[in-house]
């Protein structure tokens, strides 16, 4: 899912492009604008009813979801790298950090907003310093079972929390499994007009995606809606609409918590974070303007941060940069953030005097475009692939999956990612050393293979280890090693490792390596190492003192020479 080499690549980006701010704008042409134009107008018939629906999954009202598109627009306009990407309110960051302030404060609270504010500032601080100190790598720390359970997950928690709104019922309280329970028993008393119109928004939607991404089906589905309440009168019918929403401008301002409250939201800062630098990664390097040129993904975050930093300080919550969003923009011919910017202009357009124009908009249209958003952002491809090729790692998606749902959604997301880890450390620990066979007639060495004739040399046992020399795998790699000197009816004279895999050696690693070179040379055995081409790995050879107790007190650059160069050696 996401390329490891941000942090060279983001150096390279940065050497390439040397702007400090509005870097998107660098070698902008006049015939670029009419194509900038089409798009920033795509753009916000998608963002005008995705951000009111995302604001409210939060519990804010409609008009935070506008501040925080602003704020993550005109910031990573400003500090970003590429020319696509859109940074707003996101539907999968939401549920996390409302569900994270739900158990502080009271949904919809002065306090809960505060809190949110707060939240912003702490994870666009992370963000800013993770893209400072180029910590791109960070975004590698999910793998693709654990994301592909992830968003089942947030995925199955706004299927749930929009239920209430499509059913035109009250919002039950209690873990997701209670509220579900609930909405089972209150399924009697819903309301067929709510019913109707998120379905339908649903429909219209999806049809829309079907016949032209392009089609703002979502805007057309709420200007549908409304119509419908108004000329119907579905407001007499129990009906609910968002109301006027408050004609006002964002201003600056810092929350005013105390210092134990920010002290509290660091965890679930920390956790955000990690999910908006994986979406952030993944999204910039799929968007890339310039397949030539690596993108800066450091430069993104810091973006991305300063989207965050401005959505605190004027009342908003995190913001995150969005797939879809900036698919639309590379779709539509956009040709630079000056497209992103002029979807912002319409909505702080749209603040300042348009309030009632959504005031007739049905819940219920904002749950149908959150149901889309929800069956969306499901990788049922990928789980039907997990499936079929490792189902060993299908155990993650479900964990993570049935986490987020029946556990505290940042709770379920901090199992994820400590999944994640343990999986990639149980993959390092499981690596094992392999004996290697020559290819007749060539000087290739090979990994044995039963269905590949291979042969040996007299007196030599060549064995290679694919993965890095570390303390999870370096006890394997001794036993493993003795076990190959001592297996052979006739004590071998010479023992290489081929070592293309080995990319680091560490502390303990080295000092177990060492060990096993002088039990090969007690009893009689020559060693030496092949194919050491991780320049981190032969910096430790020298480091830790290995190079003089090889044969010869030398590396080889092939199993070959090192044969031919020590094959007939014995040391005592």
């Amino acid at each position: 899912m996401i390329d490891t080499s941000s942090s060279g690549a983001s150096r390279h980006a940065t050497a390439h492009h040397g702007w400090p701010l509005l870097r998107s704008l660098q070698g902008y042409r006049p015939s670029f604008l009419t194509h900038d134009l089409v798009a920033g107008f795509t753009l916000v018939a998608i963002a005008i009813p995705e951000q009111l629906a995302t604001s409210r999954l939060g519990g804010f009202s409609p008009q935070i979801g506008f501040f925080a598109f602003l704020a993550g627009s005109l910031a990573f306009a400003l500090f970003g790298s590429n020319r696509f990407l859109s940074s707003g309110a996101d539907s999968t960051i939401t549920p996390i950090f409302a569900g994270g302030l739900a158990l502080l404060a009271i949904s919809g609270s002065p306090d809960y907003a505060a809190l949110a504010g707060a939240l912003a500032l702490m994870v666009g601080v992370v963000l800013v310093l993770g893209g400072i100190f180029r910590l791109g790598w960070v975004a590698d720390l999910l793998s693709i079972p654990v994301t592909v359970g992830f968003l089942a997950g947030i995925s199955i928690h706004i299927l749930i929390s929009q239920m209430p709104a499509i059913l035109g019922l009250r919002e039950p309280g209690g873990a997701m499994l209670e509220r579900l329970a609930t909405l089972v028993a209150q399924l009697p008393q819903a309301n067929l007009f709510s019913l109707g119109i998120g379905l339908g928004v649903l429909a219209l939607i999806a049809l829309s995606e079907r016949t032209d991404a392009r089609i703002p089906g979502a805007l057309i589905g709420l200007v549908a809606a409304a119509a419908a309440t108004v000329f119907l009168g579905l407001e007499s019918r129990g009906v609910a609409v968002l109301g006027e929403i408050p004609v006002a401008l964002p201003s600056l301002a810092i929350p005013d918590i105390a210092v134990s409250r920010w002290l509290q939201l660091v965890p679930l800062a920390l956790i955000v974070s990690i999910i908006v630098m994986v979406q952030t990664a993944a999204t910039t390097r799929s968007f890339s303007p310039d397949p030539n040129q690596p993108p800066d993904v450091d430069r993104d975050f810091i973006g991305v941060g300063a989207g965050s930093l401005i959505a605190g300080m004027v009342g908003g919550f995190p913001v995150n940069s969005s797939p879809p969003r900036t698919a639309i923009v590379s779709e539509t011919g956009g040709k630079s953030q000056l497209a992103i910017l002029v979807a912002a202009a319409i909505v702080l357009a749209l603040l300042a005097f348009g309030g009632n124009l959504l005031r007739h908009v049905p819940q219920a249209a904002l749950g149908g475009v959150l149901l889309f958003v929800a069956m969306r952002i499901i990788r049922a491809g990928q789980i039907v692939a997990i499936y079929r090729q490792s189902r060993g790692e299908l155990l993650l998606v479900l964990a993570t999956a049935v986490a987020i749902i029946v556990l505290p959604i940042e709770q379920g997301v901090a199992i994820g990612i400590t999944l994640s880890l343990l999986h990639g450390i149980w993959s390092t620990t499981r690596a094992r050393v392999t004996l290697y066979e020559r290819v007749p007639g060539t000087s290739i060495w090979w990994p044995c293979n039963p269905h590949i004739p291979g042969e040996t040399q007299p007196g030599v046992v060549v064995a290679g280890f694919q993965a890095p020399l570390s303390f999870l795998n370096a006890y394997h790699f001794r036993n493993d090693m003795a076990a190959l000197a001592q297996a052979s009816t006739h004590p071998p004279r010479l023992i290489v490792l081929e070592s293309t895999g080995i990319v680091e050696i560490d502390f303990t690693a080295a000092q177990l390596l060492s060990d096993t070179i002088s039990a090969c040379r007690a009893s009689g055995a020559g060693f030496a190492i092949a194919r050491l081409e991780s320049e981190r790995a032969q910096r430790a050879v020298e480091r830790f003192g290995i190079l003089p107790l090889l044969a010869k007190g030398q590396l080889f650059q092939s199993v070959e020479e090192a044969i031919k160069v020590c094959g007939g050696e014995t040391t005592s």
